[in-house]
């Protein structure tokens, strides 16, 4: 300790014994070194507005998004977080916090559903337990069926654009693949066990980029803000077209049909440059629509 922290053995000694004076259970032994009591936690010194602040908000995130077990022991979190704080900063930390609201956009809902599959994902990801659910995908396969029944090894959750995502070593596709919480359905633990492979990290786990088709569209200028706002996934690039005020947006898809709904959804607004392949899909669309109407 003396080395790493650049200081003489003595201060050290005179630091422990001060600790110990002002009530911290630090125990030594020879040998073995020095070491505080199993539970013990050093309270907080103090918190600024802007750090109590963060802090409160993140439980207020934690009770919102998590399951109930989480969101209880959030709750309880921020109710020790408020104890400790001198009133005036306990004062000013809630007049930011009345600024900043948190919206439970389904609940009761599908929001309600993926709590349920998210408190039984986390217990299995810790007992290492295998899980079998069925899965709607977002395109129907080349057989035309959407759902399927999986048998996957959780490794960990992802909330990636608002949406819980489960990363999982999956038994049909044997890779790992991406499952949206809200797309699962009859969610199962199994007592089937699993191990993480050697060396793997959640927060270095990249999945692979298979987005192979570009996609070029024209948008009209008094729709550009809104397109611009929605912030699409698969949205590589977009910049002015040229004098006419038009904006060019370049994607990059798996499948043209994944922004079939998307250029639709925005009528003659958007005009689509190329594939070629996705201006017939669109056309044929269209026709079927015009049928109806």
């Amino acid at each position: 300790m003396a080395a790493r922290f650049e200081t003489s053995v003595r201060t050290i000694y005179r630091d422990m014994q001060a600790l110990s004076e002002a009530g911290v259970p630090v125990a030594g032994a020879p040998g073995t070194g020095y070491s505080l009591m199993e539970g013990y936690f050093l309270p907080p010194v103090s918190f600024t507005v802007e750090e109590a602040a963060a802090l409160l908000v993140g439980a207020d995130f934690v009770e919102l998004r998590f399951d109930a077990e989480y969101g209880a022991k959030a709750r309880r979190s921020r109710e020790k977080i408020e104890a400790i704080l001198p009133e005036s900063v306990r004062e000013e930390t809630a007049r930011v916090r009345s600024a900043i609201r948190l919206l439970n956009e389904g609940a009761g809902g599908i929001r309600a559903r993926e709590k349920a599959v998210f408190e039984q994902l986390r217990q299995a990801i810790l007992e290492k337990r295998r899980v079998r659910f069925r899965y709607a995908k977002k395109l129907p396969e080349a057989d035309g069926n959407r759902l399927s029944e999986r048998e996957a090894d959780p490794y960990g959750l992802v909330l990636a654009q608002g949406a819980w995502m489960l990363v999982a070593f999956c038994g049909l596709r044997r890779d790992i693949r991406h499952f949206r919480l809200s797309r699962m359905s009859e969610f199962a633990v199994l007592e089937e066990r699993f191990e993480f492979p050697p060396g793997f990290r959640l927060e270095d786990h990249r999945p692979a980029d298979d987005r192979n088709v570009l996609v070029r569209a024209l948008v009209d200028p008094d729709i550009a803000d809104r397109v611009r706002e929605r912030d699409n996934f698969y949205l590589e690039a977009f910049e002015p077209a040229g004098g006419d005020g038009r904006w060019l947006a370049t994607f990059r898809v798996r499948r043209i049909e994944e922004l079939v709904p998307w250029v639709l959804g925005w009528g003659a607004g958007v005009q689509v440059l190329e594939p070629e392949s996705l201006r017939i899909r669109l056309r044929e669309e269209i026709g079927k629509m015009r049928e109806r109407y």
